[in-house]
Protein backbone atom coordinates (compact mmCIF):
# COMPACT_ATOMS: atom_id res chain seq x y z
CA UNK A 1 0.00 0.00 0.00
CA UNK A 2 1.56 3.35 -1.00
CA UNK A 3 2.25 5.84 1.76
CA UNK A 4 -0.53 8.30 2.58
CA UNK A 5 -1.16 10.42 5.69
CA UNK A 6 -4.56 8.71 5.93
CA UNK A 7 -6.52 5.80 4.52
CA UNK A 8 -10.27 5.73 4.02
CA UNK A 9 -12.64 2.81 4.44
CA UNK A 10 -15.84 3.49 2.56
CA UNK A 11 -19.26 2.81 4.01
CA UNK A 12 -22.81 4.10 4.06
CA UNK A 13 -22.47 7.69 5.22
CA UNK A 14 -26.23 7.96 5.74
CA UNK A 15 -25.91 5.64 8.75
CA UNK A 16 -24.58 8.56 10.81
CA UNK A 17 -21.55 6.81 12.33
CA UNK A 18 -17.83 7.44 11.72
CA UNK A 19 -14.97 5.25 12.96
CA UNK A 20 -11.49 6.65 13.54
CA UNK A 21 -8.15 4.95 14.17
CA UNK A 22 -5.46 7.57 14.82
CA UNK A 23 -2.63 5.09 15.38
CA UNK A 24 -3.67 2.40 12.91
CA UNK A 25 -0.40 2.14 10.97
CA UNK A 26 3.37 2.34 11.48
CA UNK A 27 4.32 3.62 8.02
CA UNK A 28 7.01 6.19 7.38
CA UNK A 29 7.63 8.13 4.17
CA UNK A 30 10.70 6.86 2.31
CA UNK A 31 12.64 10.06 3.00
CA UNK A 32 12.61 9.30 6.75
CA UNK A 33 13.96 5.76 6.51
CA UNK A 34 13.38 4.19 9.92
CA UNK A 35 14.08 7.36 11.91
CA UNK A 36 17.32 5.63 12.88
CA UNK A 37 15.52 2.86 14.78
CA UNK A 38 16.02 -0.90 14.38
CA UNK A 39 13.11 -2.83 12.79
CA UNK A 40 12.01 -4.44 16.06
CA UNK A 41 10.99 -1.06 17.47
CA UNK A 42 8.25 -0.93 14.83
CA UNK A 43 6.76 -4.11 16.27
CA UNK A 44 6.12 -2.26 19.55
CA UNK A 45 3.31 -0.04 20.76
CA UNK A 46 5.57 3.00 20.45
CA UNK A 47 5.15 2.84 16.66
CA UNK A 48 1.39 2.12 16.36
CA UNK A 49 -1.64 0.65 18.10
CA UNK A 50 -1.32 -3.10 17.63
CA UNK A 51 -4.43 -4.76 16.18
CA UNK A 52 -6.36 -1.54 15.64
CA UNK A 53 -6.22 -1.27 11.85
CA UNK A 54 -7.75 -4.70 11.26
CA UNK A 55 -10.29 -4.28 14.07
CA UNK A 56 -11.43 -0.92 12.69
CA UNK A 57 -11.63 -2.20 9.12
CA UNK A 58 -13.64 -5.22 10.23
CA UNK A 59 -16.04 -3.07 12.26
CA UNK A 60 -16.48 -0.67 9.35
CA UNK A 61 -17.47 -3.54 7.07
CA UNK A 62 -19.78 -5.17 9.63
CA UNK A 63 -21.53 -1.88 10.37
CA UNK A 64 -21.32 -0.57 6.80
CA UNK A 65 -19.91 2.77 7.96
CA UNK A 66 -16.92 4.87 6.88
CA UNK A 67 -13.63 4.94 8.74
CA UNK A 68 -10.53 7.12 8.66
CA UNK A 69 -7.22 5.46 9.52
CA UNK A 70 -4.04 7.33 10.37
CA UNK A 71 -1.46 6.44 7.73
CA UNK A 72 1.79 7.18 9.57
CA UNK A 73 3.63 5.98 12.65
CA UNK A 74 3.12 7.95 15.81
CA UNK A 75 6.94 8.07 15.99
CA UNK A 76 6.86 10.51 13.06
CA UNK A 77 4.21 12.72 14.66
CA UNK A 78 1.27 11.82 16.90
CA UNK A 79 -2.12 12.68 15.35
CA UNK A 80 -3.85 12.27 18.72
CA UNK A 81 -2.18 15.33 20.26
CA UNK A 82 -2.70 19.05 19.94
CA UNK A 83 -0.26 20.95 17.76
CA UNK A 84 1.07 22.67 20.88
CA UNK A 85 1.49 19.44 22.87
CA UNK A 86 5.13 18.78 23.87
CA UNK A 87 4.61 15.05 23.13
CA UNK A 88 3.50 15.73 19.54
CA UNK A 89 6.88 14.50 18.26
CA UNK A 90 8.56 12.19 20.73
CA UNK A 91 12.33 12.22 21.22
CA UNK A 92 12.14 9.34 23.71
CA UNK A 93 9.32 6.78 23.83
CA UNK A 94 9.12 4.04 26.46
CA UNK A 95 12.89 3.68 26.71
CA UNK A 96 13.63 4.07 23.00
CA UNK A 97 15.58 7.11 21.83
CA UNK A 98 14.40 8.14 18.36
CA UNK A 99 17.53 9.35 16.48
CA UNK A 100 15.51 10.85 13.61
CA UNK A 101 13.73 13.12 16.08
CA UNK A 102 16.89 14.33 17.82
CA UNK A 103 17.37 17.19 17.30
CA UNK A 104 14.08 18.52 15.92
CA UNK A 105 14.62 21.81 14.03
CA UNK A 106 11.56 24.07 13.95
CA UNK A 107 11.37 23.85 10.16
CA UNK A 108 11.22 20.03 10.31
CA UNK A 109 8.65 20.15 13.11
CA UNK A 110 6.42 22.38 10.99
CA UNK A 111 6.95 20.23 7.91
CA UNK A 112 5.61 17.18 9.72
CA UNK A 113 2.62 19.16 10.96
CA UNK A 114 1.86 20.41 7.43
CA UNK A 115 2.58 17.21 5.51
CA UNK A 116 1.15 14.52 7.80
CA UNK A 117 -0.72 15.76 10.88
CA UNK A 118 -2.97 18.33 9.20
CA UNK A 119 -3.89 16.20 6.17
CA UNK A 120 -5.06 13.44 8.53
CA UNK A 121 -7.21 15.83 10.53
CA UNK A 122 -8.58 17.39 7.35
CA UNK A 123 -9.60 13.90 6.21
CA UNK A 124 -11.36 13.30 9.54
CA UNK A 125 -13.17 16.65 9.31
CA UNK A 126 -14.19 15.95 5.70
CA UNK A 127 -15.55 12.51 6.58
CA UNK A 128 -17.49 13.79 9.60
CA UNK A 129 -18.95 16.56 7.43
CA UNK A 130 -19.86 14.09 4.67
CA UNK A 131 -21.65 11.82 7.16
CA UNK A 132 -23.53 14.79 8.61
CA UNK A 133 -24.72 15.81 5.14
CA UNK A 134 -25.63 12.28 4.04
CA UNK A 135 -27.48 11.40 7.25
CA UNK A 136 -29.02 14.81 7.83
CA UNK A 137 -28.00 14.69 11.49
CA UNK A 138 -25.03 15.04 13.79
CA UNK A 139 -22.71 12.03 13.44
CA UNK A 140 -21.69 9.69 16.23
CA UNK A 141 -17.89 9.34 16.27
CA UNK A 142 -16.09 6.29 17.71
CA UNK A 143 -12.31 6.20 17.96
CA UNK A 144 -10.48 2.87 18.28
CA UNK A 145 -7.14 2.47 20.10
CA UNK A 146 -5.22 -0.27 21.90
CA UNK A 147 -3.02 -0.37 25.00
CA UNK A 148 -0.26 -2.60 26.32
CA UNK A 149 -0.98 -5.47 28.72
CA UNK A 150 1.76 -4.17 31.04
CA UNK A 151 2.99 -0.72 31.92
CA UNK A 152 6.65 -1.19 32.77
CA UNK A 153 6.28 -4.34 34.94
CA UNK A 154 2.76 -3.63 36.23
CA UNK A 155 -0.01 -5.74 34.66
CA UNK A 156 -3.09 -3.91 33.44
CA UNK A 157 -6.24 -5.79 34.45
CA UNK A 158 -8.65 -4.16 31.98
CA UNK A 159 -9.68 -5.96 28.83
CA UNK A 160 -10.95 -2.68 27.44
CA UNK A 161 -11.23 0.90 28.58
CA UNK A 162 -13.58 3.67 27.53
CA UNK A 163 -12.01 7.12 27.54
CA UNK A 164 -14.02 10.32 27.68
CA UNK A 165 -14.06 13.89 28.85
CA UNK A 166 -17.52 15.22 29.76
CA UNK A 167 -20.09 14.00 27.22
CA UNK A 168 -21.57 10.75 28.63
CA UNK A 169 -24.05 9.96 25.86
CA UNK A 170 -22.17 7.21 24.02
CA UNK A 171 -19.87 6.34 26.90
CA UNK A 172 -22.33 5.17 29.54
CA UNK A 173 -24.24 2.70 27.33
CA UNK A 174 -20.96 1.43 25.92
CA UNK A 175 -19.54 0.72 29.37
CA UNK A 176 -22.83 -0.83 30.52
CA UNK A 177 -22.99 -3.13 27.50
CA UNK A 178 -19.40 -4.31 27.91
CA UNK A 179 -19.82 -4.83 31.66
CA UNK A 180 -22.79 -7.09 30.96
CA UNK A 181 -20.17 -9.73 30.14
CA UNK A 182 -18.96 -10.90 33.58
CA UNK A 183 -15.67 -12.09 32.09
CA UNK A 184 -14.66 -8.58 31.07
CA UNK A 185 -12.88 -6.00 33.20
CA UNK A 186 -13.86 -2.63 31.74
CA UNK A 187 -12.05 0.59 32.55
CA UNK A 188 -13.83 3.93 32.90
CA UNK A 189 -11.11 6.40 31.85
CA UNK A 190 -8.58 3.61 32.33
CA UNK A 191 -5.75 3.06 31.60
CA UNK A 192 -5.74 6.74 30.56
CA UNK A 193 -7.87 9.81 31.20
CA UNK A 194 -9.84 10.83 28.11
CA UNK A 195 -9.66 14.55 28.86
CA UNK A 196 -6.77 15.66 26.65
CA UNK A 197 -7.03 19.16 25.27
CA UNK A 198 -6.81 19.46 21.47
CA UNK A 199 -6.59 15.70 20.86
CA UNK A 200 -8.69 14.12 18.11
CA UNK A 201 -11.87 13.78 20.17
CA UNK A 202 -11.51 17.30 21.53
CA UNK A 203 -10.97 18.81 18.10
CA UNK A 204 -13.62 16.94 16.13
CA UNK A 205 -16.27 16.10 18.76
CA UNK A 206 -16.07 18.08 21.99
CA UNK A 207 -15.76 21.51 20.38
CA UNK A 208 -18.60 20.97 17.85
CA UNK A 209 -20.76 19.04 20.36
CA UNK A 210 -20.87 15.59 18.72
CA UNK A 211 -21.53 12.41 20.71
CA UNK A 212 -18.41 10.27 20.84
CA UNK A 213 -16.34 7.69 22.71
CA UNK A 214 -12.80 6.36 22.55
CA UNK A 215 -12.45 2.59 22.91
CA UNK A 216 -9.12 1.14 24.09
CA UNK A 217 -8.72 -2.64 23.69
CA UNK A 218 -5.81 -4.41 25.33
CA UNK A 219 -3.30 -5.29 22.64
CA UNK A 220 -2.76 -8.93 23.50
CA UNK A 221 -6.49 -9.50 22.94
CA UNK A 222 -6.41 -8.25 19.33
CA UNK A 223 -2.92 -9.35 18.30
CA UNK A 224 -4.23 -12.02 15.88
CA UNK A 225 -7.20 -12.61 13.60
CA UNK A 226 -9.03 -14.71 16.18
CA UNK A 227 -8.92 -11.94 18.76
CA UNK A 228 -9.80 -9.27 16.22
CA UNK A 229 -12.85 -11.23 15.07
CA UNK A 230 -13.93 -11.84 18.66
CA UNK A 231 -13.77 -8.14 19.53
CA UNK A 232 -15.41 -7.06 16.28
CA UNK A 233 -18.27 -9.49 16.98
CA UNK A 234 -18.54 -8.08 20.51
CA UNK A 235 -18.40 -4.40 19.60
CA UNK A 236 -20.45 -4.31 16.39
CA UNK A 237 -23.90 -4.97 17.93
CA UNK A 238 -23.14 -2.61 20.82
CA UNK A 239 -22.21 0.21 18.46
CA UNK A 240 -25.20 -0.59 16.26
CA UNK A 241 -27.55 -0.20 19.21
CA UNK A 242 -25.90 3.01 20.44
CA UNK A 243 -26.00 4.51 16.97
CA UNK A 244 -29.75 3.82 16.80
CA UNK A 245 -30.38 6.12 19.78
CA UNK A 246 -31.57 9.52 18.46
CA UNK A 247 -29.78 11.30 21.31
CA UNK A 248 -26.45 10.34 19.69
CA UNK A 249 -27.30 12.50 16.70
CA UNK A 250 -28.04 15.81 18.37
CA UNK A 251 -25.46 18.58 18.76
CA UNK A 252 -25.06 19.20 22.47
CA UNK A 253 -22.27 20.97 24.33
CA UNK A 254 -20.92 19.40 27.52
CA UNK A 255 -17.72 21.41 27.75
CA UNK A 256 -14.38 19.94 28.79
CA UNK A 257 -12.62 19.16 32.03
CA UNK A 258 -9.52 20.70 30.45
CA UNK A 259 -10.93 24.25 30.50
CA UNK A 260 -13.36 26.58 28.75
CA UNK A 261 -14.02 25.85 25.08
CA UNK A 262 -14.08 29.59 24.43
CA UNK A 263 -10.29 29.59 24.83
CA UNK A 264 -9.82 27.25 21.86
Amino acid sequence: MPFSPFHLVHGNEARGLVLLADHARRDLPEEYGSLGLPPQQFERHIAYDIGVEHLTRKLAVMLDVPAVLGGFSRLLIDPNRGEDDPTLIMRLSDGAIIPGNNPMPEAEHQKRVNDFYRPYHEAVADRVDAVAKASGKAPLVISIHSFTAFWKTTPRPWHAGILWDSDPRAVLPLIKALEADPQLVVGDNEPYDGALRNDTMFKHCIVPGLAHALIEVRQDLIADETGISEWADRLAPILEAINADPDMHVVRQYGSRTGPLEEV
